[in-house]
């Protein structure tokens, strides 16, 4: 397996930039909309773009939060559905990675 203390560095600034992106999300969420009808209507329309993009950043700092804790617990690389070993491959393509190729393409379906 790979150096773990790089992958963990790596993790560790990964979830650094998006919780940067996710606190400019909120804060534009919560920015004073527009009193006209049209401009509240589009910037409506770009709040639910956002709302599924910090959805999306939330899965992902929760994906490395989990990562991260499995590294604390000497399990990291381990698939956390089936216990084989994740292949090193896939951790560095997806170093949060919590499961093997196969129980991910299981949960996927």
């Amino acid at each position: 397996m790979a150096n773990i203390q790089l992958i963990k560095n790596q993790l560790s600034t990964r979830l650094e930039e998006l919780i940067g992106k996710a606190h400019q999300i909120d804060d534009t969420l919560h920015e004073p909309r527009s009193a006209d009808w049209e401009e509240h209507a589009t910037e409506s329309e770009e709040d639910e773009v956002l709302e599924d993009m910090g959805n999306h950043i939330l899965a992902e700092i929760s994906e490395i939060n989990g990562a991260l804790l499995r590294m604390e617990a000497g399990t990291y690389g381990t698939c956390t559905h089936c216990g084989d070993a994740i292949n090193d491959n896939r951790l560095s393509a997806v170093p949060h990675a919590a499961h093997c190729v196969k129980c991910a393409a299981l949960s996927e379906t």
